[in-house]
């Protein structure tokens, strides 16, 4: 048996259905009453599966996610500041379009190389996966088997599993979707990570499938 780690998403917030900006626990508002019904989706869904762990980051909104879960098959939350959302700096709280009107010359730089380039007072793409990495470094230390459930954001998830995958981090937001309460999974197999879904959820409704989300 070897180790799988779940990556799960937090469930719909008022920002995953506007787009607007938000890093910080100071500008997090927590999960909406159908982020709530995404995190129980989730909960009931893979409550059956033996697991190790659950590493979650210190936000609300990811809290909230797996609170149902930790309770349900009896886990202690692990937090983890490395697996926080990117800080938008300057920018929290802001919409893009707002972004690209007020921080516009800033806002480009940025798209073109969200790696090395940092929002105003906010952080990399590099910053967050060297953060990151020390959890799951942290997690392949402590469980050489077993399920591990990490709930955490979106950007912070794509970054993740670029870096696992061998992809440019700074292409993170181009080259995965990650919509709330999505769920991916990779097994650390002897020949390196091995990657079995991507953004599935299967395990929500058809109704709170078809809401909006960024």
């Amino acid at each position: 048996m070897t180790l799988k780690l779940y990556f799960l998403r937090h469930g719909q917030t008022a920002y995953s259905i506007t787009g607007g900006y938000c890093g910080t626990i100071e500008n997090d508002p927590g999960l909406t009453p159908e982020g709530i019904l995404m995190a129980e989706a989730f909960a009931q869904a893979y409550c059956g599966l033996p697991w190790k762990a659950a590493f979650v980051s210190p936000l609300h909104r990811t809290i909230q996610t797996a609170k149902p879960f930790c309770e349900t098959v009896g886990l202690e939350m692990q937090l983890r500041d490395g697996l926080r959302e990117v800080s938008y700096g300057c920018w929290e709280g802001l919409h893009p379009t707002i972004v690209n009107q007020e921080f516009h010359d800033e806002y480009v730089y940025w798209l073109t190389n969200p790696a090395w380039i940092a929002p105003p007072n906010g952080e990399r793409a590099i910053d967050i996966a060297r953060r990151s990495s020390l959890v799951i470094q942290e997690i392949q230390e402590t469980y050489s088997e077993g399920n591990v459930l990490i709930v955490s954001h979106k950007a912070t998830i794509r970054i993740i599993l670029c870096r696992l995958l061998g992809i440019d981090v700074g292409r993170y937001r181009d080259r995965l979707a990650m919509p709330v309460a999505a769920v991916s999974i990779v097994e650390m197999a002897s020949k390196g990570p091995k990657f079995h879904v991507i953004g599935d959820r299967s395990h929500l409704s058809e109704y709170l499938r078809s809401l909006p989300c960024t």
